[in-house]
């Protein structure tokens, strides 16, 4: 029997299900936000704080806890999960977006996704896409001798793998698909993610095409390491991913041939206008198997999640309830809002009136305002506790919604109060 194993408790409407992942370390009850713990660390949060917050697992990064404190430290301490405290189920990516950060995104003010009015038109993509102006595609990063001396500004990629330079001191590094399950195994996830080439959301089709078909390659050759450790195999799922940028018929092809691969669960992946990869999910999750599971990486907003769990996906992981949290920005019922903002001074009710977490049980907006006028870490660490607890206790009432066969109704008197800012 496979490590990791998903069931299905309900269906529908559309592709929406409300299911149960199974690891090694316990269950996933899906839908899910994974909160993202970077260097082994919810930034702001304790481990003793997990439960309260709803988090049932968490998602580290292969790069950075390569780089420190060692895939060979963590190992020694019993994997990523025993090395932070966590008992619980854990994942680890595989690096490939933050090799791609360092590369074609250094400098250039490129993330996974292009700002939706400057989304490219795409006629393989939907109407949805909308119109957008042209923008120009920035060059592939090629062997430079300034770059190959910058520190954490030189990625090239060629068949085999990817060479970079760390972001820390300058060092260069390779990582191979078969690196990166090598160090993923030493990390010793739960679920681990196959290495990909996350390319820049600008490039275009052709280049896209090119990336998804070396994905699907090394995919393989992911696979294959993994599955011929019989150890780790026992021990560690491992997910395809599906790549293709903004797409549609990329997102496809792609999702078809990873489908076809004997992986443990499917991420969906890479640079995209997230108004063209939401309006494509079903389509590209009918090609996956139905009776394992998917998972969003790096989408998690809450008008993102519905599409999502409507989509087919189980599973989502996104930084921005931390990094919104260390800035002010909080989530609440009716929208994000800036707690910073003098609004607030002389606000005494909750963060969220209907939120359960201990933040809004015990303090007040304007106590939250305080500290973070007057630069108090306390402030960060409050909202970046409730932004989490908003998005777990969210999919909570998702799977809720799913299981009494009332998602459509939820889904819309959720997003009729919730303001997109």
């Amino acid at each position: 029997m496979r490590p990791v194993s998903f069931s299905i408790d309900e269906e529908g409407p559309g592709l929406a299900r409300a299911g149960v992942i199974t690891t090694p370390h316990g269950s996933i009850n899906t839908p899910a936000f994974v909160a993202v713990a970077t260097k082994a660390d919810i930034k702001g949060i304790s481990v003793s704080q997990f439960k309260e917050l709803g988090v049932q697992t968490v998602i580290a990064n292969t790069y950075h806890l390569y780089l420190s404190p060692g895939e060979e430290l963590v190992d020694k301490a019993g994997g990523v999960g025993e090395f932070m405290g966590f008992r619980g189920p854990t994942m680890t990516d595989s690096g490939g977006f933050q090799v791609f950060s360092l590369g074609e995104g250094f400098g250039k003010k490129l993330s996974k996704f292009l700002p939706q009015e400057q989304a490219p038109e795409s006629p393989a993509v939907s109407a949805a896409s909308g119109q957008g102006e042209r923008r120009e595609t920035p060059v592939p990063v090629i062997f430079d001798e300034d770059l190959a001396t910058s520190h954490g500004k030189l990625a090239i990629v060629d068949e085999e793998g990817v060479s970079f330079t760390s972001h820390l001191n300058g060092t260069l590094h390779r990582f191979t698909p078969e690196r990166s399950i090598e160090i993923q195994h030493k990390l010793g996830a739960d679920i681990i993610y196959v290495f990909d080439e996350c390319t820049s959301p600008a490039a275009e089709h052709g280049y896209q095409k090119e990336a998804a078909d070396r994905t699907h390659r090394w995919a393989a050759r992911s696979l294959k390491a993994h599955r011929g450790n019989i150890g780790k195999n026992n021990r560690q799922g491992i997910y395809g991913i599906v790549q293709g940028g903004r797409y549609a018929d990329l997102r496809i092809e792609s999702a078809r041939e990873i489908a076809s691969m004997d992986f443990d669960g499917f991420g969906i992946g890479g640079s995209f206008s997230k108004r063209d990869i939401l309006g494509i999910l079903d389509k590209v999750n009918r090609e996956l198997p139905k009776e394992k599971p998917r998972h969003l990486l790096g989408i998690g907003e809450p008008e993102d999640m519905f599409i999502g769990v409507a989509g087919g996906i189980d599973t989502f992981d996104c930084v921005l309830p931390t990094r919104n949290g260390r800035t002010g920005g909080i989530y609440t019922r009716h929208g994000k809002v800036q707690i910073p903002n003098a609004e607030f001074k002389e606000d005494f009710s909750p963060l969220d009136s209907e939120c359960d977490c201990f933040v809004c049980r015990n303090h007040t907006r304007a106590y939250v305002h305080h500290l973070f006028r007057t630069k108090e870490m306390l402030g960060p660490v409050l909202a970046s506790a409730h932004n989490i607890r908003f998005l777990t206790r969210l999919c909570e009432r998702m799977r809720e919604s799913i299981l009494n066969g009332g998602f459509g109704e939820f889904r819309d008197s959720f997003l009729s109060s919730y303001k997109i800012r």
